[in-house]
Order: C-alpha cells, then sequence, then structure tokens
C-alpha cells in the first residue's frame, strides 16, 4: 500500500471503531437501565476505576454487585448528548443526560455528565477501564 491508501484504510478502521464505541456507550447505558449485570460483566474490563460522584474509587465488583443486589435501580436514562474520541485501542465517550431512580433506597434525579475510557481488543470488544462521574 502506498501512503495514501495506508491513511485512509487507517481513517476507515478508526471509523468503523468509532460506531463500535458509541454502540457499546449506548449498550452499557441500557444495561445500566435494565440492571443487567451479566451485559455490564461483558462491558467492564476487570481492571476498571469509577469515580462515583461522592469522589471515591469503586471496581468492577463493586458495580456488579449495586446492580446484582438492587440497591441500585434506574428507571430513567435519557442522553442528551454523547461525544466519542477513538485514538488506536482507546477511545472516550462523554455523555450528559438524566438519571433516574433508587439508590440505597433513597429516590433521585440527577443530570450528569460521564467520562469514560475504553480499551480495545479483539478478544473482547470495547470494555471500560475508567469512569468518572458528575452532576452537570
Amino acid at each position: 500500500m502506498d501512503d495514501d491508501q495506508t491513511e485512509s484504510f487507517q481513517a476507515g478502521q478508526e471509523g468503523q471503531l468509532t460506531a463500535e464505541l458509541r454502540s457499546a456507550e449506548r449498550r452499557l447505558q441500557a444495561a445500566q437501565l435494565a440492571a443487567d449485570a451479566d451485559v455490564l460483566d461483558v462491558l467492564l474490563d476487570d481492571r476498571l476505576l469509577f469515580t462515583g460522584p461522592d469522589g471515591r474509587l469503586y471496581g468492577k465488583d463493586d458495580d456488579l454487585e449495586v446492580q446484582r443486589s438492587g440497591r441500585q435501580r434506574l428507571t430513567r436514562v435519557d442522553e442528551e448528548d454523547l461525544a466519542v474520541l477513538v485514538t488506536g485501542a482507546t477511545g472516550v465517550t462523554w455523555s450528559l443526560g438524566t438519571l433516574a431512580g433508587s439508590l440505597e433506597g433513597q429516590d433521585f434525579t440527577a443530570r450528569v455528565r460521564y467520562t469514560r475510557t475504553w480499551v480495545h481488543t479483539s478478544g473482547h470488544g470495547w470494555r471500560v477501564i475508567a469512569a468518572h462521574v458528575s452532576t452537570a
């Protein structure tokens, strides 16, 4: 391949990965709404570190446990905006939206922004390795 063909191939490959990442983000949102820990288990990397709204760090097991136990139940996940960036095997998503549900028996509604860092592997596709949520 000459340089122009190589650049065109790489751009096409990056475009495909961007579409796949956008889809993975939306699957993650749907799994959160459904409290589907099995889907989340696939989409979350084992090394995940998540900065919660309380500023504490949580791991994958924490996230799966809160779903499986029913301590968190979402009734609404409304995406307002989604930005996606892919560079090589790393992706970042910035999602803005409104969540509603209950956590530890307390009802809540919050407009939040999630920033998620994803890694892509041939064995697993896109998986979240780091995330942060804050009120917006």
